[in-house]
């Protein structure tokens, strides 16, 4: 990773513009050209310096839901039984963990109701319980890594 892309990671944390060029006016702040910061983005993704390079959405601000869950596989079903979970275009992202609960995602859904239904489908296809861990309280970190 060179200093642009150290660069470009700190400046881009937390504040990517909301403008109908965001790029350019990213790119103007590094001092580089519009088209220059989109092909750094670009390939940190390909080469995997960056997993992911999007938005977050406070979901239930926009009436929807999230959960984490978790559920206790087998191990020799739990390759089958990630795919069933990450088929699912409500998961988020999936864990396996060395844990009595050895399979841990988070859920995302567009109604309050999602989460409900979207276990149930699960526990009906894997033949497994969903254990279900909803949020209580909010907590704010403000997590930034500097490269």
């Amino acid at each position: 990773m060179d200093d642009l892309d150290r660069r470009i990671i700190n400046n881009l944390q937390g504040g990517f513009p909301l403008e109908d060029r965001p790029f350019r006016v990213a790119a103007a702040r590094l001092d580089i050209s519009e088209e220059r910061l989109i092909e750094r983005v670009r390939a940190m993704l390909a080469d995997g310096r960056l997993s992911r390079f999007g938005p977050l959405y406070n979901v239930e601000m926009m009436g929807g839901s999230f959960s984490l869950c978790a559920m206790r596989v087998p191990v020799e079903r739990f390759e089958e039984v990630a795919e069933q979970v990450n088929s699912l275009p409500q998961v988020a992202h999936n864990y396996e963990r060395d844990h009595p609960f050895n399979m841990w995602f988070v859920l995302a859904t567009e109604s309050m109701d999602g989460i409900a239904e979207v276990v149930a489908e699960l526990e009906r296809s894997t033949e497994l319980p969903v254990y279900e861990f909803p949020k209580l309280d909010e907590y704010y970190v403000g997590l930034r890594f500097n490269v």
